[in-house]
């Protein structure tokens, strides 16, 4: 569904990508699945209409207008930024490898798409002696080549990307390129792009981040980096999602070991316990990932999420009885496909169109390891 590799994505079908994107329940796997279904996003859009009424949808369809995808690309370009696709050459080469790559960027700098890169997380409320320490890796880890990659919070974020604007770094955001957080890091944006580096996020302008949007920010922290490096993180944070994320996307995770009597040390000591790679220095990272040169190229080898083998026809639609055997087999827990295709008595090809049109009215959530359930 992507770009061809380097190449420049017509402004047309990108403004086709940007309306389909943006319109409600339609994230970067429904966006796969539909142009995978109908071929492009032209032809997928036309189709929306159908698909939210089969699908039970409790209104219609919320897709953009032209005015208001003229605007985005205007407001954007105003701003010194621009849309990114998959494919592209300025779309980070890491990152089109995940499941569910955003199948537009908003960038606003150099994103170094081609340089390898390791992300640098934790807490928040970050130590003296963390913020050191960090500083030391980014400012190390940059000397060697590699992009520093983190999600500009407070704290550590904050400390490795104020260490790497010289040699780069990019800061992902939760939020649209408008709407940076803290408020307290809109200088130090600036001085990233000032300095080279870039600043991204896959949320439209006017997208103030909201909890949710922070695990999804976190996916693509990871997703840019080869490996993660978490200096500090309390048992439950924000940082260990991260290295979760990490630990799907078959990232090298490391941990700094801290006191157990210090709470910012809870999350980075379980990390080790439980197989993460013990470090104190950029040079321990660097051994570590120099021992396997074929990471990267194997990291770049791997697709996005499988695809459905085959779909129904076109012209040969899901049923209304298709629909309510799914609704009914359905439940709050989380099912694999094959085991609802025989709950619901249908062949497979039409599970996945019925759960395309659910999925577009909001009804089901997909979890890793294609799995699906109803919406809490």
């Amino acid at each position: 569904m992507n770009a061809a590799k380097g190449a420049t994505l017509p402004d047309q079908q990108k403004r086709a990508w940007l309306k389909l994107i943006r319109t409600p329940n339609v994230g970067p796997s429904t966006f796969r699945q539909m142009l995978n279904r109908y071929g492009s996003a032209e032809a997928a859009l036309d189709a929306l209409p159908g698909l939210l009424l089969r699908g039970s949808a409790a209104k219609a369809p919320q897709i953009p207008t032209e005015a208001e995808i003229d605007l985005e690309i205007s407001r954007l370009e105003k701003g010194g930024a621009r849309l990114v696709a998959l494919g592209e050459s300025d779309y980070p080469a890491l990152l089109q490898h995940i499941h569910g790559a955003p199948p537009l960027l908003s960038i606003w700098g150099n994103p170094h798409a081609q340089q390898p890169a390791i992300a640098i997380v934790g807490a928040r409320n970050a130590s003296a002696a963390g913020k050191k320490l960090t500083a030391q890796l980014a400012a190390d880890l940059g000397a060697a080549g590699y992009l520093v990659v983190s999600g500009l919070a407070r704290g550590i974020d904050a400390a490795a990307h104020d260490a790497s604007l010289k040699t780069g770094t990019v800061a992902i955001l939760a939020g649209g390129l408008d709407h940076v957080y803290p408020e307290e890091n809109k200088p130090l944006a600036r001085k990233i792009v000032d300095n080279g580096g870039a600043i991204l996020t896959e949320m439209p302008l006017g997208s103030e981040p909201r909890a949710q949007d922070f695990p999804r920010r976190n996916r693509l922290v990871s997703g840019m980096a080869e490996a993660v490096i978490v200096v500090e993180a309390a048992k439950r944070s924000g940082s260990l999602i991260t290295a979760r994320l990490a630990l799907e996307q078959n990232r090298e995770i490391f941990a700094v070991p801290g006191s157990p009597l210090d709470p910012r040390a809870g999350g980075t000591n379980h990390l080790i316990q439980q197989g993460a790679t013990l470090i104190t220095s950029a040079q321990d990272v660097l051994d570590a990932l120099h021992s396997d040169p074929h990471r990267h190229a194997r990291l770049m080898e791997g697709g996005q999420e499988s695809e459905p083998a085959q779909w129904p026809s076109i012209e040969d639609e899901p049923s209304a009885t298709d629909v309510e055997r799914v609704r009914e087999a359905l439940s709050p827990t989380s099912m694999p496909l094959d085991d609802l295709a025989a709950a619901a008595a249908i062949p497979l090809p039409v599970l996945h169109a019925v759960l395309l049109e659910l999925e577009l009215s909001g009804l089901i959530e997909r979890s890793t390891g294609n799995l699906v359930a109803l919406s809490g």
